[in-house]
């Protein structure tokens, strides 16, 4: 094994992680960064995501993913391809808002199928590939109010699948990371949204309705997030394919 690479283990790799100006993206994008990997980080937030950029040491795209022709715009020599990019809307289903239900998919599910669809001939020819979908515990379970999200996140699950069993001739593997309630701008900022659906206070939101069925009750951080991923694309998990690793403090073990 080569001088410090058990450090570096993404070394000579280029990573695009997306929504990677803040929260789980950007955990993904430092660590990564800090493995070696040549980071592109994508993100609608210009001056956030040109920060992150700065400090991993990559590039920063300031695309919309709600824009179908975003994703060609960007690099399609990543090796490795991290989609993350995500947003949250809480209602009674027969109250959601069409436009913002198709919003989400379009971020969600669609995005991420444009980029693999541009990356993954790439990954093919260097026979050697790693896609990481940071899905939620809500790509395997449901809850109410919640029905783009769910929706999206299990449509997200299913596209890694069928990226696992297409990608495995050519090295390539598929993976997602399920993650229960993280410590992000993206969570805090639904707990007023909850408080109003279920009425109850706003201090009451996180222990009775989104730790209620995990049995560690407190957030996940979003460097955990980032380490599942780091470990996914390391060198002990090209076996490791098609799967869902949750995060979500049992949660799915009831």
């Amino acid at each position: 094994m080569e001088p410090n690479a058990e450090a570096r283990p993404l070394a000579g790799r280029t990573a695009l992680v997306t929504g990677a100006a803040g929260g789980i993206g950007r955990a993904c994008a430092v660590r990564l960064g800090a493995a070696g990997a040549r980071v592109h980080v994508v993100d609608r937030a210009g001056e956030a995501a040109e920060k992150v950029a700065a400090e991993v040491g990559g590039v920063a795209h300031v695309v919309d993913l709600a824009d179908p022709g975003a994703a060609d715009a960007l690099p399609s020599d990543a090796d490795i391809v991290v989609n993350n990019a995500g947003l949250q809307h809480v209602a009674p289903l027969h109250e959601f808002p069409p436009d913002t239900f198709a919003l989400m998919q379009r971020v969600m599910v669609e995005a991420p199928f444009r980029i693999l669809r541009r990356t993954l001939p790439h990954m093919y020819r260097r026979g050697w590939g790693r896609v990481v979908n940071i899905s939620s515990v809500h790509g395997l379970r449901a809850s109410p109010y919640k029905s783009a999200y769910v929706t999206a996140k299990h449509a997200l699950e299913g596209l890694s699948k069928v990226t696992a069993l297409e990608g495995a001739p050519h090295g390539v593997t598929s993976n997602c990371v399920s993650p229960g309630y993280v410590a992000t701008p993206l969570v805090t900022g639904q707990i007023a949204a909850q408080a109003e659906a279920h009425g109850i206070p706003e201090d009451q939101v996180v222990g009775q309705v989104l730790l209620a069925r995990s049995a560690i009750k407190h957030l996940v951080a979003p460097d955990e997030v980032a380490e599942a991923v780091l470990w996914l694309c390391g060198p002990h998990s090209g076996h490791i394919t098609g799967a869902s690793l949750p995060l979500d403090g049992g949660w799915t073990a009831q």
